[in-house]
């Protein structure tokens, strides 16, 4: 994206991959140390990611399964393999069990966070409670959240937390969405934020609401599975114009979530799939 070119959303040819294509690297939900953190689905997805080269990574929450200092070390460890030098991470309701938000603020840095890229601006923010599931951004931070958006230029805005501001079909009883999600919502609105990435219940989805297109994204180590789902992880390529946004599973290729025009905000997408994977059939 040019520095002087109007367009909103256009990104930065200079800071783009070979290919053209401006890519983030959406992982979420490692869970690493528990009892269903599965390796083996972690390392190839680092692998994967590598060979994308994507121009950032960002990891929504739960790096670890109870907060415990051993299990960051090990995600600290995994994260180190990832070929990026523009890493955003937020922790989840996980990292912040057995204040656990010490550790992750020790080897990940600060729990809130401000990347600007290519001419995208990405602030992160950490929606998780100590030892609670549910999450909330809070209405001391809407200011700030604006004001980073607004500090500089930026022709593509990018929200990054754990929890989901809306409900994801198949999740069973909604109890985890952010506790001031309509709020939080409006002011996501006045900055003028196109891509909310989040992740949390495991299940990857994507809403259109108004001008704010939500993507949550699913585990990508752990076999705390909802339904039929796999294990997965998300890859945001912007490019001409348009953004594509992938579901890939690690070992096994990848399906469109949804793609959608920076200009017109038309769009098409395909969760058909998904809701299949966790709807009853009776």
């Amino acid at each position: 994206m040019a520095p002087d070119d109007p367009r909103p959303g256009a990104v930065d040819s200079s800071q783009m991959a070979d290919d053209g294509v401006f890519r983030i690297a959406q992982l979420s939900d490692l869970h690493c140390g528990g009892p269903y953190f599965e390796a083996t689905l972690l390392e190839r997805a680092i692998g994967e990611v590598n060979e994308l080269r994507p121009d950032v990574v960002v990891c929504t929450g739960d790096l670890t399964s109870f907060g415990f200092r051993h299990e960051y070390l090990t995600a600290r460890e995994y994260f180190d393999r990832l070929d990026c030098d523009s890493l955003v991470v937020v922790p989840g309701n996980h990292d912040s069990r057995n204040v656990g938000y010490v550790h992750f603020e020790e080897m990940f840095g600060e729990r809130n966070s401000v990347l600007r890229k290519g001419g995208a601006a990405i602030v992160a923010v950490d929606s998780s409670e100590p030892d609670l599931d549910h999450g909330q951004i809070g209405r001391g931070r809407y200011r700030w959240i604006e004001e980073q958006f607004a500090l500089e230029p930026a022709q593509l805005r990018i929200f990054v937390l754990h929890h989901h501001l809306l409900p994801v079909p198949g999740t069973g009883r909604e109890r985890n969405v952010v506790y001031d999600a309509g709020d939080a919502i409006e002011c996501l609105q006045r900055a003028g934020v196109r891509l909310v990435l989040s992740g949390h219940k495991h299940v990857p989805y994507v809403w259109r609401l108004e001008d704010l297109f939500v993507v949550n994204t699913g585990t990508v180590s752990s076999l705390r599975l909802r339904g039929h789902t796999r294990p997965c992880y998300n890859v945001i390529e912007i490019a001409d114009r348009k953004v594509d946004i992938w579901r890939r599973h690690p070992f096994h290729g990848r399906v469109r979530l949804v793609s959608f025009s920076l200009d017109t905000l038309e769009y098409e997408k395909f969760t058909g799939a998904i809701e299949d994977e966790v709807t009853s059939r009776s």
